[in-house]
């Protein structure tokens, strides 16, 4: 069965400095019509940052969820940028901290509104080598032990979906 949604009219709703809103009319595999909004994003990292047995993390505020959140270190693709070359200026830009790259998998993050796909890579051999800060952005450092994050986790701790995926994932590489 063919379940491929056929494109007839796309709309732009919204052009945004980070994201785009479409609106698509688009013809489902019975014959009917139908519209789906999509959020259009030019994709992301996030890195699973390793020193000293402990993992690395950033603590900022998300204005989405009102609240603050406990994430590994991520952020957008510029235009052309190698997935892993954003990896290592996110993780200096938010963490001072630069390290060996291994990409861990490459995933979407809500397929079903969005074609935001995110890198995930873990970095090891950390060294100081800081970067300043994007202006929009106030971080907090923290670092916690390995096996602590793992249980985090794993009990649905983290309110981050990367998060847990990065770790859980790194955990199933014996990291």
């Amino acid at each position: 069965m063919d379940l491929t949604e056929r494109l007839i009219s796309r709309e732009l709703i919204f052009k945004g400095r980070m994201i785009d809103v479409e609106r698509d009319v688009v013809m489902l595999p019975n014959g009917n019509n139908t519209t789906r909004e999509v959020v259009r994003h030019p994709g992301a990292v996030a890195v699973v940052a390793i020193k000293d047995g402990k993992v690395i993390l950033v603590r900022q505020y998300r204005y989405p969820i009102n609240s603050e959140t406990l994430e590994i270190p991520a952020g957008k693709l510029e235009s052309g940028e190698e997935p892993v070359i954003c990896a290592q200026r996110e993780l200096r830009e938010e963490t001072g901290y630069r390290g060996s790259m291994t990409h861990l998998g490459t995933f979407y993050t809500t397929p079903g509104f969005t074609d935001e796909v995110m890198h995930l890579f873990l970095a090891k051999d950390l060294i100081w080598d800081p970067l300043a800060a994007d202006d929009d952005e106030f971080l907090g450092v923290e670092s916690i032990p390995w096996e602590e994050a793992v249980n985090l986790a794993k009990s649905g701790s983290f309110i981050d979906a990367k998060t847990i995926l990065g770790i859980l994932i790194a955990h199933g590489r014996k990291v």
